[in-house]
């Protein structure tokens, strides 16, 4: 049975930590229980060890009853250190909830009490689930801090976006519910390679169109669906191209990117890579228009007038060049966010006018989904059908489209594209 690692820090969600405890348990992990001082003010000691049937330990030189041990096995001879024990025994280490504080600890590789300590100690997959206030979710030094513990291997579990802990308060920071945050550790203790051999190639992000040197037509796509898609592609095996259309959100590590700004350029670089792929994932909101006389300085109002005039012209419809080159094999895949109660329509009216293998579908006009946030809930068209994907955090969205994608491709892979 897989050994279960879970590390507890201070904050309210650490009352989701027990039930958490109890599925894991329940579907046959053997668990054992780290805590940090402060957690033991929101949950103590004797709920986990009562689910468990392990002891829970909390500092990092306390003798453990078990000796290193997981439920159901038999104790080592010897007492070893508790967190080089527990360390290497472990398949996988969950700490759920991370706080904002224990993250700049990992981050900073310090191991000042016995939670981080095991966690610089642990060879076996690692995972965050951070829970903490909004502002402080967002705040740059702990963005700065996943960032880094992404780019050494460990697995960020997004938060979700709803009730905080204090009264009235709402946004980004919510831990995730723990069957979501047991599907991740047992995703990770039996790797997925459904993917591997594959070339994936993602757009991503969201094109710029100079009016001057300063000034652009744009939009407010930040790229999270786009990297998400390649977190979960890469996870799977793949081997994960992502031409980046100025993203500026923290990037999964194992990804070979490639950084452009205008429609023209996304164009190029995808046209450049699209033979040797795969996968095609358009992700990327490209501008169908840009100024078709962008200046070279910048414009000034005093120069100008009261108005500005712009002509603009169609931009490159990158989707359709490459559908007009596709080889046999080959899955493309479009994005349409829309806006309003069509949005299924114009989506497979794009299905079928750019004669791709599947549309996905969002509709940008609801609040708390799409553009520049945490959570989508998407449509996914195919010939196969159409698959509704509720509101989730866009790694848990990115999970399922690729996982319909891969049937996809399976049931149709001796097809070739008409």
């Amino acid at each position: 049975m897989p050994r279960l690692l879970l590390g507890v820090c201070g904050g309210i969600a650490a009352y989701k930590a027990l039930e958490l405890t109890r599925l894991a348990t329940k579907a046959g992990h053997r668990v054992r229980v780290i805590e940090t001082e402060a957690a033991t003010a929101f949950v103590g000691r004797a709920s986990f060890a009562g689910i468990t049937g392990a002891p829970v330990l909390v500092h990092e030189h306390e003798p453990d009853p078990l000796r290193g041990a997981f439920p159901g096995e038999p104790a080592p001879a010897h007492a070893p250190l508790s967190h080089l024990a527990l360390a290497e025994r472990a398949d996988a280490y969950l700490i759920a909830p991370a706080t904002a504080h224990t993250l700049a600890k990992l981050a900073a590789g310090l191991a000042d009490n016995l939670l981080t300590a095991t966690a610089l100690a642990c060879r076996a997959p690692l995972l965050v689930a951070p829970a903490m206030n909004d502002a402080m979710y967002e705040h740059a030094a702990t963005q700065a801090n996943l960032a880094t513990l992404r780019a050494r291997g460990a697995q960020v579990l997004e938060p979700g976006v709803g009730a905080l802990g204090s009264p009235g308060e709402f946004g980004v920071g919510r831990l995730l519910e723990p069957p979501a945050l047991l599907a991740a550790v047992e995703a990770a203790l039996a790797p997925d390679r459904s993917m591997a051999g594959l070339r994936v190639l993602i757009s991503a992000g969201g094109t710029r169109e100079p009016i001057d040197a300063v000034r652009y037509v744009g939009n407010r796509s930040s790229g999270r669906m786009g990297l998400a898609l390649a977190a979960e592609a890469a996870r799977r095996g793949a081997a994960v191209t992502v031409v980046a259309a100025n993203v500026a959100v923290p990037r999964p590590a194992g990804v070979e990117y490639v950084d452009v700004q205008t429609a023209e350029q996304l164009a190029a670089a995808c046209l450049e890579r699209f033979d040797a792929c795969d996968v095609l994932l358009m992700a990327a909101a490209v501008a169908d228009y840009a100024p078709a006389e962008p200046q070279a300085g910048k414009l000034k109002k005093d120069v100008q007038g009261g108005e500005l005039n712009l002509r603009l012209a169609r931009t490159p419809d990158v989707l359709s060049l490459l559908a007009d080159r596709r080889r046999p094999g080959q899955l493309l895949v479009g994005f349409a966010a829309e806006h309003g109660e069509r949005a299924l329509e114009y989506g497979r009216a794009k299905l079928a006018r750019k004669r791709l293998d599947a549309v996905v579908v969002n509709d940008v006009g609801r609040p708390g989904i799409g553009f520049d946030s945490a959570d989508n809930e998407v449509w996914l068209l195919s010939a196969g059908g159409e698959r509704h994907v509720p509101r989730a955090t866009k790694a848990a969205v990115a999970h399922e489209i690729l996982a319909a994608l891969l049937s996809e491709r399976s049931s149709s892979e001796d097809k070739v594209p008409a």
